[in-house]
């Protein structure tokens, strides 16, 4: 993977559970929202977001700035020392102390482009990507430093420690918030936390290559390596690239990934992932991805002999199964396996030749698991949505059993609890039970189907069913529960139940009769 130059020290990634927001990121959010006036949130959130990333690696380097003081000060103003302990060098200028204590100056706006300027020309890899617009007539100085006071008061530990996340934890909050804010162009470029880490928990990726060929924000990265974390692994253990084709989300998920010490190989270019493969011959061994739903611009009439095709050209009308088969392309051979969010009509459609692409996936067993999704997990789009899980290793080896010949299908969409009157999530158990009915079916051990939620159907099963990948046709209903209660005490129960209902309907008639007569009505 290409290496970053004087990419900042890693920091403790998110916690595996965490899924409310914390006070203090409600809090700050909604005091950040306060000072927005009639700036648009899609401008917005990179005013905010560059300031709080300003403040991240400005405490990465006082940490260390410290320490190096200690020896002596001439090294501790050295960028090379900086270099080796992967941390960004930021030239006193752009350092979070002095622009605090110029936050009430009018200037402030200017100085704070200054400082981006300076610490993009101090570290090669963060070329063109800090935001450098904060001094325009659009931006009234007085938010500016307000912001800034605001970003101050976010609480932080040593880099390294459960509170040196903060920041990240904040970012994330931020980032999610805006996107809500934005609606459906916002959630292009945020996954919602609850399907990005039923992705990692399924897929699992511990180590080796990770891609992301429309990434966004960076999500899958961010939680991956909270799951190699959370395992006992390092940031070391996997090696990150992506391709997005926004400009400004590709600053986005820059920042985002360097404000946790994620080294990445991300590409940028304006003609996107199809047109311009960026890392056409790489494989990976895991590739995680949420690309925009049924998108029908995507210069498919163009690319109808593309070698990536391998089971049909897509329809240039829809790009859903260009995405799939762009995705198993760049699989690892016999090893790699992927997880792509796609809405519900993936699984049905026979429109413009994609119920055949289908049933040729199937037939040639690239097709490991669907997951059928809950309504309202999206807080910006409302088209149900569901999980592709495909795969080049259906053999076996590695704690995992021969697979081939089968799909298992979950319907999870009575799964998760509504965190707002809008959103839905999946609490902790919710992802353990649809992850592990995953692994258990993979390694042989300890699965069974379960009536209304999993099944794991043949392919003859499949192609009995047109080669239609709902999962509601393949688990069925869930079973009633037993009734353990004797037949001989439920009709006596019911009996006397039944009589009295009848004696009170008889008593209402009566009232009824009785007051119609009094107003002259009775028969």
């Amino acid at each position: 993977m290409a290496s970053a130059t004087g990419t900042n020290r890693a920091i403790s990634a998110p916690t595996a559970n965490a899924q409310a927001p914390t006070p203090i990121e409600k809090l700050l959010f909604e005091a950040a929202d306060a000072l927005r006036m009639n700036v648009e949130p899609s401008e917005y959130k990179h005013i905010v977001l560059g300031l709080i990333f300003l403040k991240h690696i400005s405490n990465a380097f006082e940490e260390l700035h410290g320490r190096l003081s200690g020896e002596s000060p001439e090294v501790a103003e050295d960028p090379d020392e900086y270099v080796a302990e992967r941390v960004f060098f930021v030239p006193e200028a752009a350092r979070w102390a002095h622009l605090q204590a110029n936050a009430r100056l009018t200037t402030i706006s200017a100085l704070v482009d200054q400082a981006m300027q300076a610490i993009e020309d101090e570290n090669g890899s963060l070329r063109g990507v800090l935001p450098k617009d904060y001094n325009r007539p659009a931006l009234d100085t007085t938010m500016v430093g307000r912001l800034i006071d605001l970003v101050s008061t976010i609480p932080v530990g040593r880099i390294g420690d459960d509170g040196g996340d903060v920041l990240g934890r904040v970012y994330e909050y931020f980032l999610g918030s805006f996107a809500a804010n934005e609606g459906k162009r916002g959630g292009e470029y945020f996954t919602p936390r609850s399907i990005v880490r039923l992705l990692v928990e399924m897929l699992q990726p511990y180590q080796g290559s990770v891609y992301d060929p429309c990434c966004g924000s960076g999500g899958m990265f961010v939680h991956s390596e909270a799951f190699v974390r959370a395992h006992g692994g390092t940031i070391n253990d996997i090696s990150i690239y992506g391709q997005e084709s926004n400009y400004t989300t590709w600053r986005l998920v820059r920042m985002n990934l360097a404000v946790r010490g994620i080294d990445s190989d991300i590409r940028w270019n304006a003609e996107g992932s199809f047109l311009k493969d960026e890392l056409k011959d790489e494989r990976f061994d895991v590739i995680m991805a949420n690309p925009p739903f049924n998108i029908s611009d995507w210069s498919g009439e163009r690319l109808q002999d593309d070698v990536r095709w391998t089971f049909g050209a897509p329809s240039p009308r829809n790009a859903n199964f260009a995405w799939l088969q762009h995705i198993h392309w760049h699989l690892k051979p016999t090893t790699g396996s992927a997880g792509v969010v796609l809405a519900n009509g993936s699984m049905s459609s026979t429109q413009n030749g994609e119920g055949e692409i289908r049933r040729k996936m199937v037939e040639a067993d690239a097709v490991d698991c669907i997951v059928a999704l809950p309504g309202q997990l999206f807080s910006s789009v409302q088209i149900p949505a569901c999980l592709w899980f495909l795969t080049r290793a259906k053999a076996g080896g590695q704690g995992r059993r021969d697979r081939r010949g089968e799909v298992l299908f979950i319907d999870a969409r009575q799964v998760g609890s509504m965190a707002s009157r809008t959103l839905k999530v999946f609490a902790d158990d919710d992802l353990a039970r649809i992850a592990s009915t995953y692994h258990a079916w993979k390694a042989g051990e300890g699965y069974e189907d379960v009536p209304g939620f999993c099944k794991v159907a043949t392919i003859a099963e499949i192609a009995g069913h047109g080669h239609v990948l709902t999962p509601g046709r393949y688990v069925g209903a869930e079973d009633l529960d037993e009734d353990d209660e004797p037949f001989e005490d439920r009709m006596a129960r019911l009996v006397a139940t039944l009589s009295a209902q009848r004696a009170e309907a008889a008593r209402l008639d009566a009232a009824i009769a009785q007051s119609l007569a009094e107003l002259g009505y009775g028969g």
